[in-house]
């Protein structure tokens, strides 16, 4: 059996290769596109190779956490290439200014970079377990940055009900990591 449109979510989360072929293949342009746009000005065409690489990696690694249809993947695709980009940008950003001062800068260690990406892949876990008009308000308001007045237009909704479910919403995620954190110790 081959992926296709209805099957290849199924199927990626089952570890089916033929699944990530088809990820690849639908969604590497708006892969490629996210990544170009954040990486483009370190003008590296190496960098943005291997950030798309990781970025198909990481749906492979975390394809089990993803709950949700279509629309919701490729959404959770596009935050994941949009924050691997941001990671590799920073890091390049660090390499170069360690490399022009000619010693190391004081920042983070690798492992506290490890554990703040760690960190957002589990925050988007934790956003596409919101309700699916939730969680679009939070990608369109945090991730993509767009104005809550533009959100209330888009949706048809007025700005105070936005602004609500963007409140409440928080504290649902606040008492869902304040849980998480509590399991772990």
């Amino acid at each position: 059996m081959k992926s296709n449109e209805e099957n290849y979510i199924r199927r990626l989360k089952n570890r089916k290769e033929d699944a990530l072929e088809f990820i690849v293949d639908k969604y590497l342009a708006l892969v490629k596109f996210t990544v170009y746009k954040i990486l483009s000005p370190l003008k590296r065409d190496g960098i943005i190779e291997e950030c798309i690489n990781d970025v198909f990696f990481s749906v492979w690694n975390h394809s089990d956490k993803f709950k949700g249809d279509d629309v919701e993947f490729k959404k959770w695709i596009y935050i994941i290439a949009k924050f691997r980009a941001i990671d590799c940008y920073r890091k390049e950003i660090k390499n170069t200014e360690v490399s022009l001062d000619g010693d190391i800068s004081e920042g983070k260690s690798i492992e506290d970079e490890i554990i703040i990406t760690e960190g957002k892949d589990e925050l988007i876990v934790l956003i596409n377990s919101l309700e699916s008009i939730d969680r679009d308000i939070f990608i369109m308001k945090f991730f993509l940055d767009v104005k809550s007045d533009d959100i209330a237009k888009k949706l048809g909704m007025s700005r105070a009900s936005i602004d609500n479910r963007i409140y409440r919403g928080k504290k649902k995620l606040s008492k869902k990591v304040t849980s998480l954190n509590l399991e772990v110790v």
